[in-house]
């Protein structure tokens, strides 16, 4: 399956946050984000992303394991994605390192994420902070097969704008990268 996604920066988090509110109701959860790579940024470089997330929730702290491949659309950056749960979170971080890979990068996102319905489609709206990176963040994805991207980014294109998200707010910028860029310019 393909997480067709998009990402915007939010100018007026209390007001996306009241429109979410009128859809769904919101969770709050913390994501403890591990990212791996090889030691020569074999995945990176091939533009896949190797991660182990913690989400620690009102009621259960869960692990997933996922792996997402290369961009199959440029513009949105919506990528294949396999993910599992796992019930050892150390033991899947020994497993990688055993297996050669290394940590590439781990931070933390606060998020509260909602699922609807709309335009036919389940949607998993986020909405982020990351303490290391400045601004608010919301997530619009839903699970599509790859014949489907286009059509599905169309229908998270008009949510968003439903939600008072504009085209011009839309980034394709990374965590990943945000959370390094700010790590390095403080040393």
């Amino acid at each position: 399956m393909i997480e067709a996604e998009l990402k915007a920066r939010v100018h007026a988090p209390e007001e996306t946050l009241r429109r979410l509110d009128e859809r769904a109701v919101g969770r709050a959860e913390v994501y403890q984000d591990t990212y791996y790579d090889t030691a020569d940024g074999a995945l990176g470089a091939r533009d896949e992303e190797l991660r182990v997330r913690t989400v620690h929730g009102e009621d259960e702290t869960r692990t997933v394991l996922t792996y997402k491949g290369a961009r199959v659309d440029e513009e949105s950056g919506s990528k294949p994605e396999h993910e599992t749960r796992v019930d050892d979170a150390q033991a899947v971080h020994a497993m990688l390192c055993g297996l050669g890979y290394v940590p590439a990068v781990a931070f933390e996102k606060r998020c509260r994420n909602y699922v609807f319905q709309a335009r036919g489609r389940k949607m998993l709206a986020t909405l982020v902070r990351v303490p290391e990176v400045d601004g608010t963040f919301l997530e619009l994805e839903t699970l599509v097969a790859e014949k489907d991207v286009a059509g599905a980014l169309d229908d998270v294109r008009e949510v968003l704008a439903e939600l008072g998200i504009g085209a011009e707010d839309l980034t394709r910028e990374q965590y990943t990268d945000a959370v390094r860029a700010r790590r390095e310019s403080r040393h």
